[in-house]
């Protein structure tokens, strides 16, 4: 038989056994709960980087509709007035014509000539604009732009052109050659055009500012030519657009951030970091597909691929 002694020795070790368990188990509870509160916590900062970031965008929508409103109307006016314009002139050019001719006279017809396609221009212009508005309201409203078959090679020489001269009427002009690779036989694309066409200028804006970094980054005696390539080509029943640029190109640690809003790594009064995120937005809602590779100093790709849905049967 034990001892008195050996009894309370067994009864301290099985109590201090019974204790070391217990204070195991609570710790693993104080562990498990702390990894518990801290993903909460990181699932509540989450939740109102997102609540943030929405107020930021609502107030946003409100402001492009606002400004949208402002300018509909000038726009109006410079539509009507336009169109107006065309059909006096050629009221003009038919009296002009029952009278007798002369050197005068084919002088002044010349001038009319010329009054008219700068009219017509204006007219067109003035209605592109009006279109973006359009859409900006649309937007603003939660709505969806009417989807169309469209000329994609057309589209995006059409805008390209624009955002080249837009960059060339800049500040900060630079010359940018482009290599042309588009698919004469691509099938028409069902496209919201207003939409898509600010994709183009987006992606054409970022690739010129890649390319002005570069240029800048170099000595002058550096031989380097900016260069935009643009391909289009059909395959297995999607469209692919690609925009390639060999600009100053994006470091992989920033590769994966561009595309959320208000990201930029432009100073604040040079973007807005809403460009890539308007793109990717766009992109979705044409049911596709976004991809970017980039190799920094060497170029940057952006690949659009369009699904069966938007092909035209």
């Amino acid at each position: 038989m034990k001892s008195n002694s050996e009894k309370d020795q067994t009864t301290k070790s099985i109590a201090s056994e019974y204790l070391k368990q217990q204070n195991e188990t609570l710790a693993k509870q104080v562990t498990l709960r702390t990894i518990e509160l801290e993903k909460a916590l990181k699932d509540l900062q989450e939740i109102q980087s997102h609540l943030l970031l929405s107020e930021k965008m609502a107030s946003l929508g409100k402001l492009a509709a606002g400004i949208a409103h402002e300018i509909k109307n000038p726009i109006n006016f410079i539509n009507n007035f336009s169109e107006l314009s065309l059909e006096y002139l050629e009221e003009i050019k038919e009296l002009l014509n029952k009278l007798d001719q002369n050197e005068i006279l084919e002088e002044v017809l010349e001038l009319i000539e010329d009054i008219k396609s700068n009219l017509e221009k204006t007219h067109l212009h003035g209605t592109r604009a009006d279109g973006i508005v359009k859409s900006m309201l649309m937007h603003s409203r939660g709505g969806k732009g009417k989807f169309e078959q469209v000329d994609l090679n057309g589209l995006l020489q059409e805008y390209v052109n624009l955002a080249f001269h837009g960059m060339r009427a800049s500040k900060h002009p630079i010359n940018v050659s482009f290599d042309w690779q588009l698919d004469p036989e691509i099938s028409l694309v069902s496209l919201v055009s207003e939409d898509f066409s600010r994709i183009i200028v987006n992606l054409c804006t970022n690739s010129f500012d890649a390319m002005r970094t570069k240029l800048e980054s170099l000595d002058p005696t550096d031989e380097y030519q900016p260069t935009l390539s643009i391909r289009t080509y059909e395959k297995k029943s999607k469209v692919t657009v690609e925009f390639e640029d060999n600009g100053s190109g994006i470091p992989k640690d920033i590769l994966g951030k561009i595309l959320e809003p208000f990201f930029t790594t432009k100073k604040a009064k040079e973007g807005t970091g809403l460009g890539l995120p308007i793109v990717q937005d766009i992109v979705t809602a044409h049911k596709g597909s976004l991809a970017i590779v980039s190799e920094v100093n060497v170029y940057t790709k952006f690949t659009i691929s369009l699904s069966a849905i938007n092909l035209k049967k």
